[in-house]
């Protein structure tokens, strides 16, 4: 039988109870947040499709999954490659070599700049403070311009990806393309600044100083690369950290493309890819049109480019498109516009647009030759 002083002892332990509650509820969410904001967007999108696919379709989420493991399983030694070359190119300190390309005479600096931006990978803190760096060091803006443009549409890590999925003549074509738009950017700009319809005084929205997470590139200049960063232990650690960085950035991003690929391949009518983007005078145009909008990554956008040219797009569209959605890119745009005002802004825009058409054409030209 309950007595008196049990309902007492309930009443008074489940009074702070009913008080907590809201607390833990509040605590609750707060660590839901938390956990939410740990969470890799990348591979929580990749789980949720998985899931919502196998839901809704179990069959082609088994064909999706073997397709997926058969790709990877593909691209290994390339990929292996990519992510040893990154790893190497940071841990002996490569940013030194880079850092002299941009020591010089503006008509001299601007090669050197597109061909460093579609050659070489950078750090990892950022194309904003690195800009920034440029700009504080007093390079001008248009071997900027053709460094900025150059550097999101190629790079060793991409290349070898590129190599392994689509070939390597593909691989070398997209380099040439990128090099060839980073030199689009940067004589048009050197020339609408020499003949005054550009003033470069005020092209920055802020004031940049002479520092950044990346070192300036006067800074950067003096050091000297480390090439046997084993024998260090500092350098062989950052070695090894960035290949594990480097292969789960990979890794997850190509999973999520492929599985995009490879529902594509399934869904999409084959008939109409060939229509519109096929072998025609629009279909270029319409690859960069549908590209600009369309952020695809860099390394994502290579097996989706696969599936679209399985499917019937042309190479050159393939090409125009692949270097549209990057170049146009929200890191790489949110990168322009923190830096420059609209005037330049919009030129960014143009140079990139139209250096994907003439890269798409000419490519096409180039195939029809041989």
């Amino acid at each position: 039988m309950m007595t008196t002083a049990d309902v007492d002892s309930i009443s008074q332990t489940s009074a702070p109870l009913a008080v907590a509650r809201p607390k833990s509820a509040i605590a609750l969410l707060q660590g839901a947040s938390a956990l939410a904001r740990r969470i890799d967007r990348v591979v929580l999108g990749l789980v949720l499709l998985m899931l919502v696919l196998a839901i809704f379709d179990a069959q082609q989420a088994r064909r999706t999954l073997g397709y997926v493991a058969s790709e990877l399983l593909q691209l290994g030694p390339w990929f292996a490659l990519s992510v040893l070359f990154a790893a190497a190119a940071k841990a002996t300190g490569g940013d030194a070599i880079v850092a002299r390309a941009f020591a010089g005479r503006e008509g001299r600096m601007i090669p050197l700049a597109a061909i460093v931006g579609g050659l070489t990978p950078f750090c990892s803190c950022g194309v904003i403070p690195l800009v920034a760096g440029l700009f504080g060091a007093g390079v001008p803006l248009a071997p900027v311009m053709a460094f900025w443009i150059a550097s999101p549409l190629m790079d060793p890590t991409q290349f070898f990806v590129i190599a392994g999925s689509l070939g390597v003549g593909f691989a070398i074509t997209k380099t040439a393309a990128a090099i060839g738009m980073g030199l689009l950017g940067g004589y048009g700009t050197m020339l609408l600044t020499r003949t005054g319809l550009l003033s470069t005084g005020d092209a920055l929205r802020i004031k940049v100083e002479r520092k950044s997470c990346c070192k300036s590139a006067k800074q950067r200049a003096g050091a000297k690369p480390v090439w046997r960063f084993w024998q260090e232990g500092e350098r062989a650690q950052v070695f090894l950290t960035a290949s594990a960085t480097t292969a789960w950035f990979l890794i997850r991003w190509l999973a999520l493309a492929f599985v995009i690929e490879s529902l594509m391949t399934a869904w999409l009518p084959p008939e109409a890819i060939a229509r519109w983007l096929g072998a025609g005078p629009l279909a270029i145009p319409l690859a960069v049109l549908i590209g600009v909008p369309v952020y695809i990554n860099g390394l994502a956008a290579v097996p989706f480019v696969a599936g679209l040219i399985q499917l019937g797009m042309s190479p050159p569209a393939a090409l125009a498109f692949m270097l549209a959605t990057t170049a146009t890119g929200f890191a790489a745009m949110t990168a322009v516009w923190a830096l420059v005002r609209p005037k330049v802004f919009a030129l960014y825009l143009a140079f990139a647009v139209l250096g994907a058409l003439l890269a798409g054409y000419a490519y096409e030209l180039v195939l029809a030759v041989i």
